[in-house]
């Protein structure tokens, strides 16, 4: 029995550090009607008070192409309709834009983005939505 608890206790640990050092496990995934989302985020978890900056690399979900001349924003909402946004910005890497926000307060934000693969005003945006934590503001002191 003792044998069985530590051999439980080893695999338990084994598994926590190889989460913690896989960096897809921090990648928030998210799907559209055509696309695939990857999310990530830093600072990783988000903090009220200081600016995070969003990296959300867009695939075509059918064919699992990079999507590269796509326009889109993130936006987010507050319990108390507090509300930031930013507009993409196409990075270096194939299918990946960035955009920052700032979260005023700590708390749960109703967060989204849209997105169209080309920047044209006739393709609809498709939407994704999610529930984003924020944590307390940094104490200055410490």
């Amino acid at each position: 029995m003792m044998l069985s608890r530590l051999a439980f206790a080893a695999a338990l640990a084994v598994a926590l550090t190889s989460c913690g050092s896989n960096p897809k496990a921090l990648e928030l995934r998210l799907w559209s009607d055509d696309y695939a989302f990857r999310v990530t985020m830093d600072p990783m978890p988000p903090k009220a008070l200081e600016p995070v900056t969003y990296r959300v690399v867009v695939q075509d979900k059918k064919t699992g192409q990079p999507i590269e001349t796509g326009e889109g924003r993130i936006f987010a909402t507050s319990a108390d309709r507090a509300n930031t946004s930013d507009g993409f910005t196409k990075e270096k890497e194939l299918g990946t834009y960035s955009g920052k926000l700032f979260f005023a307060t700590s708390g749960d934000w109703a967060a989204a983005i849209q997105f169209r693969r080309e920047k044209n005003p006739r393709l609809p945006l498709e939407r994704v939505d999610w529930i984003q934590t924020v944590r307390p503001a940094s104490d200055p002191g410490t």
